[in-house]
């Protein structure tokens, strides 16, 4: 057990870092915040500590670190569970996306059972398990999704073989021109906010904006390019940085009708060529090179050596390629020129298609032999925006941030949850490691940033965020690794202890299963529910469950029916990979 929060004196703040003079001012400020604190219960002086900004981003992370372990030296894990750094309150709950659901909805739904969206949060959840059809009937109208012709029904469970049923049978629309649309609600016109970023190395210059209006034009552009390159239906590689380009290119693939292919920018040739090889691409998107802390990588060279048909190449820097182009290959300047012929070269009319084609061919990381090649159909970037509107709280107007790629699920989730929901997305054309990349979440007023624990724990290691000011940031994500606990009371310190919205998921499901939430307190490195609509049980050596409240440990199986999942592969047979062995729980397969 360490020191208690009362024993905490000058002679150990001045070890975290303070001088004489800050340590006896601190000492006087965080006795009286002990003091006011209601009873004397560590999560309420915390919670009290937290809401008198007793402690600052400025402070050394040292301080940090004793305030937060004396508060909950006492604090019994065994029996409470992690210790909680956020708490919601009922304001700020009932303005979340969720939280204005539930107090529309709430009373009706639930009946007397209904308090208020901290209170009756996991009643709602189950409610949402089983209740499905009532769920997504409310949150569709919550997102710009545009139908072209309405679906039948919300679910349809008639054909048996399919484990996940089938979801929105019979609409039509394009995903991409749901993105792109002004809409009246959620509030999007032609110049609000699109897209915000920066190019390494220009720190000090101002931050690149790009309306919703311009967007469009832009991938109307490369839309009809497109249509003058391919064949429709054609599968279409992009290997490059998540890049506003980058960016356009994959909407106007979908917009048009065609199949994004993602490849990661970090793969091999031999990693390139699998998966050139697994969807039948007939082209790839790529850059000359990738510039990092001012040097230049090959990327052109490397796909090359895939033997891709056809390399449309754009630029890392200014306006012409940097290297010899094979015979058959573009630059990005001579593919864009394809359009020019046209009157209208920023218009097109988008492709209407079924809400099961094939948008978007994701990979596993394929550890063990060829990786699973994973369609998302149109359903799935619907999944992937709605959990974002409700787990992570975007909301019109946020400007999110999440360094990844295209290559993985990460890069098309954000990029559907900013763009469905009426968000900016925010992307800077370099390192996330060093200070120009916080200068940047900075100075583009990110108010959601996404991260890895890796990532984070280069940041405090290295002190590059020293001095920048992210308290714009209203909450944090974090997936991809097991987060570390002092790592995350850094993180949220940086903006005066915002929470950390963990998820856990997978690219055959379009999003997570597990994960924080707005509406529940939070503890360092821990989900706090299972994702709105998803149920699952915990099952046992034998592969039998165990009682929902009951403490242990064991492996997941997921109830089958989730919106935007899978339901086949393109190069295995998806039923024996997820379903064969399974045990059956309430007449389902897991």
């Amino acid at each position: 057990m360490g020191m208690r929060v009362a024993e905490v004196g000058v002679g150990e703040l001045v070890k975290a870092g303070l001088s004489m003079e800050e340590a006896q001012e601190f000492e006087r400020i965080l006795k009286a915040a002990v003091g006011g604190a209601r009873g004397s219960d560590p999560s309420e002086v915390w919670r009290e500590v937290v809401a008198r900004r007793v402690l600052s981003p400025s402070h050394p992370h040292g301080l940090h670190q004793l305030v937060f372990n004396s508060v909950y030296a006492e604090w019994d894990e065994s029996t409470r569970g992690p210790p909680l750094y956020w708490f919601p309150s009922l304001y700020e709950s009932q303005h979340t996306n969720l939280g204005r659901l539930m107090e529309t909805y709430g009373p009706r739904l639930l009946g007397l059972s209904y308090k208020d969206p901290i209170t009756s949060h996991s009643l709602f959840q189950k409610f949402s398990v089983q209740n499905l059809e009532v769920y997504w009937s409310m949150v569709l109208k919550e997102l710009s999704v545009l139908f072209h012709r309405a679906p039948r029904c919300i679910l349809d469970t008639t054909d048996k073989s399919k484990h996940g049923g089938t979801w929105l049978p019979g609409a039509v629309l394009n995903i991409a021109e749901c993105c792109l649309l002004p809409v009246s609600y959620p509030r999007k016109h032609d110049n609000s906010l699109a897209v915000v970023w920066r190019d390494e190395g220009n720190d000090d210059s101002p931050v690149n904006q790009m309306t919703l209006k311009e967007l469009r034009e832009q991938v109307m552009l490369v839309a009809n390019a497109l249509d003058a390159t391919f064949t429709k239906g054609d599968a279409i590689a992009i290997d490059m940085p998540m890049t506003v380009y980058a960016v356009i290119i994959y909407l106007a693939i979908v917009l048009a009708g065609f199949v994004v292919v993602s490849i990661a920018d970090s793969f091999a040739a031999k990693e390139i060529a699998t998966r050139l090889r697994v969807s039948k691409a007939k082209g790839i998107f790529t850059q000359d090179f990738i510039v990092r802390r001012g040097r230049k990588f090959p990327l052109y060279s490397r796909v090359v050596e895939a033997a891709p048909h056809k390399v449309i190449l754009l630029p890392a820097i200014g306006k012409d390629v940097n290297v010899q182009l094979r015979e058959q290959d573009l630059s990005w300047k001579d593919f864009l020129s394809r359009a020019d012929h046209l009157p209208r070269p920023n218009y097109y009319s988008p492709v209407y298609q079924p809400i099961d084609a094939v948008t978007n061919i994701l990979f596993s990381s394929g550890t063990t032999g060829d990786p699973k090649a994973i369609p998302w159909t149109q359903v799935s970037p619907i999944r992937s925006a709605a959990d974002a509107w409700a787990q992570s709280n975007i909301q019109v107007g946020d400007v999110l941030c999440w360094p990844t790629n295209l290559g993985w699920v990460m890069g098309p989730s954000i990029l559907y949850a900013s763009f469905l929901t009426g968000a900016a997305l925010a992307l800077y054309h370099g390192s996330p490691l060093d200070r120009g990349f916080g200068k940047f979440v900075q100075d583009a007023g990110v108010s959601i940033l996404g991260t890895v624990p890796s990532l984070v724990k280069t940041w405090k290691n290295t002190g590059c965020m020293e001095g920048l000011d992210w308290t714009k940031i209203k909450s944090f994500a974090s997936t991809g690794e097991t987060s570390n606990v002092d790592d995350d009371l850094w993180l949220s310190s940086r903006a005066h202890y915002k929470p950390i919205i963990e998820c856990c998921g997978g690219t055959e499901l379009a999003s997570s299963y597990i994960q924080g939430s707005m509406l529940q307190p939070q503890a360092f490195g821990a989900f706090s529910t299972t994702a709105m609509t998803t149920g699952f049980v915990i099952l046992d050596e034998n592969g039998v469950p165990y009682p929902d409240d009951q403490p242990c440990v064991g492996e997941v199986g997921l109830f089958p029916l989730i919106m935007g999942a899978t339901d086949w592969l393109l190069n295995a047979d998806h039923e024996e990979i997820y379903f064969k062995g399974m045990p059956m729980y309430k007449g389902m397969v897991c």
